[in-house]
């Protein structure tokens, strides 16, 4: 079952980060979502399978300098290893395109490391419909 995220779920949420490869406690996304799950240009969706969250999808719809069309920007997407194969990032994926055009977006983007480990996902993003167009850079301040 595909659900809107809530804070009692980070706990589990926690799980997900992990895999995914961002280190937190549940205190410290806790707090994240308690200023994220109000805000509404963003959205956190789950995949809740006999009561444990097995998928997330999280996200934000922005708009642009350049252009009159949004986007939506996936900011956290994972299925827990055990559970991928089930079409359920896909699901996670469709919920998240029908958020996008019902807020007006005209294409979902994301982001993925290019580490070696990071092939697969890039392989399923591609699955998806997805297009590795750009290349991200990053500094600290």
């Amino acid at each position: 079952m595909i659900r809107e995220a809530v804070i009692n779920d980070s706990d589990q949420m926690t799980r997900l980060m992990n895999t995914l490869g961002y280190p937190t406690s549940s205190t410290s996304l806790e707090r994240r979502l308690e200023a994220i799950i109000p805000d509404g240009i963003y959205q956190t969706y789950v995949y809740e399978q006999q009561g444990m969250l097995e998928g997330m999808i999280g996200m934000m719809h922005c708009k642009a300098y350049h252009t009159e069309d949004t986007h939506v920007r996936v900011i956290a997407f994972v299925v827990e290893q055990h559970a991928q194969g089930q079409g359920i990032g896909r699901r996670l994926m469709d919920k998240a395109e029908q958020w996008a055009r019902k807020r007006g977006a005209n294409r979902i983007t994301l982001n993925s490391g290019n580490r070696e480990e990071r092939n697969q996902a890039h392989s399923i993003y591609e699955h998806l419909g997805f297009i590795g167009k750009a290349t991200g850079f990053y500094k600290e301040i």
